[in-house]
Order: structure tokens, then sequence, then C-alpha cells
């Protein structure tokens, strides 16, 4: 069975195969080998075989066609309701015709599967806050996405995100060495304005082990010394692991699941080796899913749950404001008229919206729920690994449609966003649509409005 140089059913497994797969810029050569790459129909029915449980069968089988979760698709609404948007259409299309043709399907099917599977849904689960049945598209689509990566089609972006988690346990290619020189730059960065400042790496038995997206010390290293100065100011006792650090996981987005395995195994064991009261995630999303929700049945931990309390960083936030190792100076709250974007992962998935609106309570003077909201709340429009694919994104940018109307229909100026994801679709809105917006994680604007005890205000000259 022919496979291709780029584009086969082989994983990433090294540097030098990262590198390869880097050279071909935007895919080009990848998905030209795509078109040749024939299916392995035996194995593809042998993994059915063995995968393919009575919960999914029920789910494919209990759709009763009524339509209610047409509506609750920002994809389906985005583009003029296209029936074929309507997400049990998407999934019967794909993932049902494979199943009633018992994996008997050519490289025409599979790649119309990755493009449904990827460009035409978000894994967002609004859906399945709608459907009698209770049937979970999300769940579903992950299922595909496992059974096209393991054949070898899945988006070049993904090809390479779950590649590097398996070489870097990151979804970018930053070493151990890399992670701790940022966090000791970062440190000295911050040392002039706040003395006594750390930030502690591998301290054992701290209250909190923090972990972050890769994202951050790559691109955005200022946002560790910002949760770095939050941290100081709340007197906490915390530290980040030089090994496990990183909570993301476009392994997940790929459907590679043994490389999520490995990504949060490496997490896991950071827990274990330094023994912390409790975890702390960054102002990221799928990171908590991949990690405290996901993870532990990667990882085969049969209490479901963590090693430690696994909290996402509004979490801590809501906790540090309810119990004033967080104060906030009344005269410096955001005085514009100012939204939040509810991120799937941890308002819908997780529960978290009362949390974020006592945040808001605390910190804005005119704050604008979009309609509707909490776990009713649209997908950002670029979730799922969505963002990040050239391949798709026009699809990506039709979508962004629904949150840019929600936005301008509250008035507000500013976005709140404690995810990456929605942060990324957000800013990516308002280049596309320019509406006239701003957007921000939280760390930044509560540095700007947090009391500092006079103990750690630095000495005057």
């Amino acid at each position: 069975m022919p496979q291709g140089t780029f584009c086969n059913r082989t994983p990433v497994q090294t540097k030098e195969q990262l590198q390869e797969v880097l050279g071909d810029k935007g895919g080009k050569q990848y998905y030209k080998e795509m078109e040749s790459l024939e299916v392995d129909v035996p194995a593809l029915k042998a993994q059915l075989k063995k995968t393919m449980k009575s919960r999914l069968k029920t789910w494919l089988n209990s759709c009763m066609r009524c339509g209610l979760c047409a509506d609750s698709c920002f994809l389906y609404i985005a583009n003029d309701k296209d029936p074929k948007q309507v997400p049990s259409y998407k999934i019967q299309s794909t993932l049902g015709e494979l199943v009633r043709r018992k994996g008997e399907v050519d490289t025409k099917f599979m790649m119309h599967c990755m493009d449904v599977a990827w460009s035409q849904c978000t894994c967002c689960n609004r859906c399945v806050m709608f459907c009698p049945m209770g049937i979970d598209m999300g769940v579903m689509f992950s299922y595909l996405r496992g059974l096209l990566f393991a054949q070898g089609f899945v988006p070049w972006e993904m090809k390479i995100g779950s590649g590097m988690h398996r070489v870097y346990r990151a979804q970018m290619d930053i070493t151990t060495e890399d992670w701790v020189d940022t966090c000791e730059w970062m440190e000295e960065e911050t040392e002039e304005e706040w003395p006594g400042l750390k930030i502690p790496v591998d301290v054992e038995n701290a209250d909190i082990i923090y972990t972050v997206n890769a994202r951050e010390p790559k691109h955005y290293p200022e946002d560790l010394a910002d949760a770095a100065i939050l941290f100081h100011l709340a007197g906490e006792n915390w530290t980040v692991p030089s090994e496990g650090w990183e909570e993301t996981s476009l392994a997940m987005f790929a459907g590679d699941w043994e490389a999520s395995r490995m990504q949060v195994q490496s997490v896991y064991d950071a827990m274990e080796r330094l023994k912390p009261k409790r975890m702390v995630v960054t102002e990221c999303g799928h990171a908590y899913r991949a990690t405290v929700t996901e993870g532990p049945y990667w990882a085969g931990l049969a209490s479901g749950k963590t090693p430690v309390e696994s909290l996402h960083y509004v979490e801590w936030v809501a906790e540090a404001l309810r119990t004033g190792k967080l104060k906030i100076d009344p005269a410096k709250k955001i005085k514009e008229p100012v939204t939040y974007q509810d991120s799937c992962n941890y308002i819908r998935n997780a529960g978290m919206a009362d949390d974020v609106r006592y945040i808001m309570s605390q910190i804005a003077e005119d704050f604008r729920e979009m309609i509707p909201n909490r776990e009713y709340n649209y997908c950002c429009g670029g979730g799922g690994g969505l963002n990040g694919i050239g391949r798709y994104r026009q699809e990506r940018n039709i979508g962004l449609k629904v949150k840019r109307d929600q936005i301008l229909e509250t008035g507000a100026k500013l976005v709140i966003s404690p995810c990456h994801n929605c942060w990324d679709a957000i800013r990516d809105l308002e280049e596309v649509y320019h509406i006239g917006i701003k957007w921000s994680f939280l760390k930044p604007l509560l540095i700007e409005m947090v009391v500092v005890p006079d103990h750690l205000k630095p000495e005057e000259e």
C-alpha cells in the first residue's frame, strides 16, 4: 500500500522526522501525497471491531433526525443554515457511513471525513445540550479523528502537532533547558519592579504546581511573569516543574491517543515527583480538558481524577479574590463596556460559569453578557484545532461571524478571554472583520488593578 514521504500512517517520532514534515511548507506535498494514500481496510476493520463499543453504536442508532441540534451549531448558523452543516448529518455522513460500510471505504471518502471532522466540528459539545437523546457529538467526532489519524488522513498541522508532543512533550519545540531558561529570564526581568519575586523550579511539597501552554514560553513569556507576579502578591507557595510543565494537547485535536497519553503522563509524573497539594492550569480551555478531564482516562487512572486536585486559572483567581489573597482597588476597575468569552472546555464541560461571573463582578463596572452565555454560549469559532489549520482558514473565518455578532450586540469594546484558543479566535476575528475591539487574558488586567501590599512594594530611591 503506497504511502508518501510526508503523508503516511506512521506518527512523527523524531526531531529529524519533524523537520522533514515542517520543511513541506503549508503541507503542499503532504496533501498531494494524501490523494494517493490507500486505505488500509483490514486495519480499519480491526480497529472498528476493537473500539466501536455499545455507547457509540447506540448514539449512531438512536439519532431521531429531529433537527434540534441544527441551530445549536455555530457553523450551521454561519453557513446560512446549510443542511449539510447540521451536526447529526455531519456525523451520520462520516462515521455513520464508515460503520455502515464496515470500513470498506476509499481514499476519497476518508479525505471527505477528514475535511468534515476538522473543519465542520470543533468538538464544542453545544449540540449535546439540545439533543433529546443525549448524543455526545464531541466524543463521536473525536473517535472519528482517531480512526482517521491511524490511517494517515489528518491535517498537516495536526500531524506536526502530535509529533511535537511525542518528541518534546509540548506542542512546540521547547526543551527542558529552554523552559528553565525562560523561567530564569522572566524572574530577572521582574526583579527590579517586584523585589523578592521568584519563579521557583522543582520545589517539592509546594501548595501549587503551575503548568502552562507552550505558546507562553515560546511567544508570550510575559504571561509567565504575570502569573508569577499574581502568585507573589497572593503569597502563594508555588512552583513550576522542569519537566511536565506543558498542559496542552494538539495530540488530542489530532486524534493521536498514544501521544495524548504520553503528554498527560509527563504532567502526572511531575505531580508524583514534586508532591504538590494542588495544580493550577494556565488560562487555556483545552489544556484543562486534556489534562484534568480526559487525561486520567488516557493515563489509566481508575479514579478518573488527576493525581492531585487541579484547578483552572479562573478557579484560582476566584478563590484568591474571595479569600482576600488578592484585593482589587475599586478605583482601578475596568470602566469601559466589557464582555466575557465563555470557553467551551471549562464552562460547558467543567461548570465554571459562576466563578467567572464572580470575577467579573469584582473587576468590571460595566459587564455585558453575550447572548446566549454560560454553558449555552457559542464556541469562539476556532476550537478543536480549527484555529491552526491553514487548509480550513476560510471555513474558520466564516464561522467567526457568529462570535462577531454576539460581541457586537453587547456593545462592549473589550473581550476578556482566559483561553488561548478563544483569545486567538477573537484576535483573528478583529483582523478579519475590523469591529473595533480589544481582547485580553485575565492576568494583565488583574495586575493593573490589584492592591499591592506595602511590604511587597519596591523601596523608593
